[in-house]
């Protein structure tokens, strides 16, 4: 008989199925019990932490990412762009990727004229991404690529850019390296400049790098609104180019230049200098360089403000155009005070008084208005509240109550209160504009990316500062001012009647609570006298060599107003042409010296017609007033000097007709 086999340890069967199946229920119940754990955190994960997980995944890999827009362009009357964007290069790095962070930052450094210590220390603090430098120059980014650092990357950036460089720069302001306007206009119109920025989603590959997964949105929808200026860049030119040689010459500190159309209030320069390009900002530019000094600062007008006061005198009777006043022989005592004239005078009448500047002759118009009547005198003319041009920080002018009476002779003469040039300008333009105060305005229209009108500014009349009829007898009384005997002989033109003022203030000394030996000269001419077309306003800050606005500033005055007149086509004044033609021929060899404008128009033509002179050669400005001297009118095409014009030189034409003339530069 076999007997049976046993297990290696000598256990019977039975006991070994036993021991099995244990064996086989607990790892069964073990894999139930990982399956279960499996199935729990596998419904964790799925379920109940599915939100906050997909949140971290996509944060990982997903970013939405803001496409800034493309900032609106800035234009002159004439469509002629001063402020634009242009894409330029940026470049970022992702310190995470940089081993050497400090050898990293002194070769960007060194290569792009940075300082190493401030670079190092921009680039600690970001964790993946730090800006190296913005708004960089293709010949630097060739040159950072070159070292081949680890992470470094090149973004688009808009920049703003000014074509005509220095020219109205303080009007329009400057834009900082995060495209937000700072100053001047820039920042005035700040919200509809920028545009509105669009956000999109983008991905991020493992390098770190951003990338659009349906593409950039078009260019047209982020793109900001269009501002379109009264200002005429060739007006805004001949204002700069002559305060600037006037500030020059009398070695001045500064100077302002307004000029306005006193029909609409239009302001057509705004110019001013110290000038400072905002392309290239010159390193350690003071902070207040880029202010709009015209329409910002104040400052006493001094001798200018007396034919307010005049005109105000006459509205209300104080006085009439023949009436005398005892300018005192050049000193009168005010209490305490004693109020001089720059030379002595007996008795003067209204005219004369402008004519020759007597402060004694004012204090005693303004001793007849009485202090209400000098109160008045200032808001009628909008002196003391904002012109609202709409930019930041824009000056209202101070017109304190003249309790004392040596107040109300010094506030007769521009003394004791305080105005900006646009106001003074503005108020020049009440009595240009048959006595009615317009509202000065900077920004014609403001349109979006579509066409929409945002913003559109009309002529707006804010008062009757006074009658007609008073505003054209001021007028008429300043022209004297110009004439040999009056203050400012300098500010007369050859082709065009001229009304003006003169004024030369002192400068308040804020320590000393006094006036300080520092003076303000300036001029505020009307021409034509007898047609008022513009209002220019001059004013230098502290001049050497003279202090009195005839010398120093009228000239710049009768610059401008040569250069711009036949520019805008205003035709000369009747009277001065009917006074040229008495004057007998200059013999031949004379003529060809005489200027162009000087030339009188030939009798020996048909009645009605005249021959159309030859102006090839000649600069734009001398050749539109010879063909105005001509009664011809003047169509210019470019700029530059004459390269053709068309009727052709010595045809016969009505009086009237328009000759174009094709400009270019000089070969």
């Amino acid at each position: 008989m076999i007997p049976r086999r046993s297990t290696e340890r000598g256990r019977p069967p039975a006991e070994l199925t036993r021991w099995t199946r244990a064996r086989v229920l607990v790892m069964g119940g073990l894999l139930m019990a990982a399956l279960g754990a499996t199935l729990a955190r596998a419904v964790s994960l799925q379920v109940l932490q599915r939100a906050r997980l997909t949140s971290m995944a996509t944060d990982q890999t997903v970013r939405e990412m803001e496409i800034p827009a493309r900032r609106g362009d800035i234009y002159d009357r004439r469509g002629i762009p001063l402020a634009q964007s242009v894409e330029v290069d940026s470049l970022w790095l992702d310190p995470s990727m940089v081993g050497d962070l400090r050898r990293a930052a002194r070769d960007l450094a060194r290569t792009l004229h940075l300082d190493a210590a401030e670079l190092e220390a921009r680039l600690a603090r970001g964790r993946r991404f730090a800006w190296v430098k913005r708004q960089v120059t293709p010949q630097e980014v060739t040159l950072a690529q070159r070292l081949e650092v680890p992470g470094l990357g090149v973004a688009k950036e808009p920049k703003r850019f000014y074509p005509q460089r220095e020219l109205g720069a303080q009007v329009l302001g400057v834009v900082g390296t995060d495209g937000h306007g700072l100053e001047g206009l820039e920042l005035a119109f700040e919200d509809e400049l920028s545009g509105q920025s669009e956000k999109v989603e983008g991905t991020r590959d493992a390098r770190g790098r951003n990338l659009l997964l349906q593409g950039a949105p078009e260019a047209v929808g982020r793109r900001g609104a269009t501002v379109t200026l009264t200002l005429d860049r060739q007006v805004q030119y001949a204002a700069e180019k002559a305060l600037d040689r006037a500030v020059d010459e009398s070695k001045a500190i500064a100077g302002m230049l307004v000029v306005l159309d006193p029909r609409t209030g239009e302001l057509l320069a705004l110019a001013q200098t110290p000038r400072v390009n905002p392309n290239a900002p010159a390193p350690g530019i003071a902070a207040g360089a880029l202010r709009d000094r015209p329409a910002l600062d104040l400052f006493e007008p001094g001798s200018t403000y007396k034919a307010f006061v005049a005109a105000a005198a006459l509205e209300e009777r104080a006085v009439r155009p023949e009436d005398s006043l005892d300018c005192e022989g050049g000193s009168w005592e005010v209490g305490r005070h004693v109020i001089h004239d720059t030379h002595p005078h007996g008795m003067l009448n209204l005219a004369r008084i402008l004519a020759v500047s007597s402060n004694i002759g004012a204090a005693k118009l303004a001793q007849r208005l009485g202090r209400e009547g000098m109160m008045r005198t200032a808001r009628r003319f909008g002196f003391g509240e904002r012109t609202g041009l709409a930019l930041p920080g824009e000056g209202k002018g101070s017109i304190p109550y003249p309790k004392a009476e040596v107040t109300l002779a010094t506030q007769a003469f521009g003394q004791g209160l305080s105005a900006t040039a646009v106001q003074v300008a503005a108020g020049y333009g009440a009595l240009a504009n048959r006595g009615v105060l317009m509202r000065p305005y900077l920004v014609s229209r403001v349109t979006d990316p579509d066409g929409v009108v945002l913003l559109e500014n009309q002529p707006t009349q804010v008062r009757q500062a006074v009658s007609e009829r008073t505003a054209r007898q001021v007028v008429q009384m300043l022209e004297g001012v110009v004439q040999k005997d009056g203050t400012a002989p300098r500010g007369a033109l050859e082709a065009y009647r001229v009304a003006g003022k003169t004024g030369t203030s002192q400068k308040p000394d804020p320590v000393a609570r006094g006036y300080s030996d520092k003076r303000i000269a300036s001029f505020a001419g009307i021409v034509p006298a007898d047609d008022p077309r513009l209002v220019i306003y001059v004013m230098i800050d502290e001049p050497k060599t003279d202090v009195y606005g005839g010398l120093v500033a009228a000239p710049a005055f009768k610059e401008v107003a040569t250069a711009v007149l036949p520019y805008l086509g205003v035709p000369p004044s009747l009277s001065v042409l009917a006074s040229a033609k008495k004057v007998p021929n200059p013999p031949p060899m004379q003529v060809k010296e005489e200027p162009a404008a000087a030339q009188p128009v030939t009798e020996r033509l048909e009645q009605g017609s005249v021959s159309v002179p030859n102006v090839q050669g000649q600069v734009g400005r001398d050749a539109v007033a010879r063909l105005l001297a001509t009664s011809l009118e003047p169509r210019l095409r470019g700029s530059g000097r004459v390269m053709a014009q068309s009727p052709a030189p010595g045809a016969h034409v009505a009086r009237g007709a328009r000759v174009t003339l094709e400009l270019g530069a000089s070969p």
